[in-house]
């Protein structure tokens, strides 16, 4: 059997061909898998799972252009605790997945609990807050809480508000 031009360029064109799909494949399988959390998010939950495959480290930032992002080695899955605010981030190994943004919310709340004839007021929010205190419809005091801190205090009326 004779190889003429016909089956050079049948043969060169089957070898270009695998070779691209070998590439495609290679770097598809090179390429991060995010799992958690879904791009845009929008949560109060100040503890993040980042959840991934094919990547060693988490890079957040504050923008888009990553001029400054706090690196999170991890080999599996990784919990966070972020304040709130917009954040940018994309996973990291052999190649980079896409940016993804999460935004974490503000979430002001306040818990009373009956301590006699005071109360404990507990920031059950994910922000610092401050707590005017009122005495019928009189404002007699001002305390500042952080997360997940309480106080007793003697009032009727507690108005909290995020602490700037």
């Amino acid at each position: 059997m004779e190889i003429t031009k016909k089956h050079i360029y049948a043969i060169d064109f089957a070898i270009i061909v695998g070779t691209l799909i070998t590439l495609i494949g290679v770097v598809g399988y090179a390429r991060p898998l995010v799992i958690a959390p879904i791009n845009e998010l929008n949560t109060t939950s100040t503890s993040v799972l980042f959840e991934f495959e094919k990547a060693e480290m988490v890079l957040i930032d504050d923008n888009f252009e990553f001029t400054s992002p706090d690196k999170m080695y991890a080999k599996d899955n990784l919990v966070i605790n972020l304040k709130p605010g917009v954040y940018y981030w994309k996973v990291s190994g052999a190649l980079e997945s896409e940016i993804r943004t999460l935004t974490i919310l503000s979430k002001v709340d306040l818990k009373l609990r009956s301590a006699g004839d005071r109360f404990e007021v507990v920031n059950v929010g994910n922000v610092g807050l401050s707590v005017d205190i009122y005495d019928n419809k009189t404002l007699v005091g001002n305390i500042k809480l952080e997360r997940d801190e309480s106080r007793n205090v003697s009032g009727t009326a507690f108005v909290g508000r995020q602490d700037e």
